[in-house]
C-alpha cells in the first residue's frame, strides 16, 4: 500500500532555515512549519489554534529548501513521520517527531513543485 506513513501539510515557515552539515558530509535542513485551524467553541466564537512541526529536508529537497525557503513562506509539503530519542543537556530522554519532507510546493506567487 502506498499511503502507510504519508503526511501532507501547508502552513508557513516559523524560522529561519537552519543548514547542518555533519562530517559525514550529507548536508540536510531543518525549521519550522506552523499550520493553523480555526473552528467555533461551544458559544460560537470563532477559535484559531496554532500547531508546530519540525521539518527535515535531504537530498533535493534540501537544496530547494535552502535556496527558495525562507521564514514566512506558505509552503505544502509531503513527507513522512519519523520520532528520534535523544537525551536533553539534562540528562532527560525525549522524543521529538520530525516530518521527513519528500515533496515540496512553494505557494503564494512563483509555485514550484519539488519531488525527490
Amino acid at each position: 500500500m502506498g499511503i502507510r506513513n504519508k503526511v501532507q501539510l501547508i502552513g508557513n515557515v516559523g524560522q529561519d532555515l537552519k543548514v547542518i552539515t555533519p562530517e559525514d558530509g550529507k548536508k540536510f535542513v531543518v525549521c519550522s512549519l506552523a499550520t493553523n485551524e480555526t473552528y467555533k467553541n461551544a458559544d460560537g466564537e470563532k477559535v484559531k489554534t496554532t500547531d508546530w512541526h519540525n521539518l527535515t529536508f535531504f537530498n533535493k529537497a534540501a537544496d530547494i529548501a535552502e535556496q527558495f525557503i525562507t521564514k514566512g513562506k506558505m509552503i505544502a509539503i509531503e513527507g513522512k513521520l519519523k520520532t528520534r530519542k535523544y537525551e536533553d543537556k539534562e540528562g532527560n530522554t525525549r522524543y521529538s517527531t520530525d516530518v521527513i519532507v519528500t515533496e515540496i510546493l512553494l505557494l503564494g506567487g512563483g509555485s514550484e513543485a519539488v519531488t525527490e
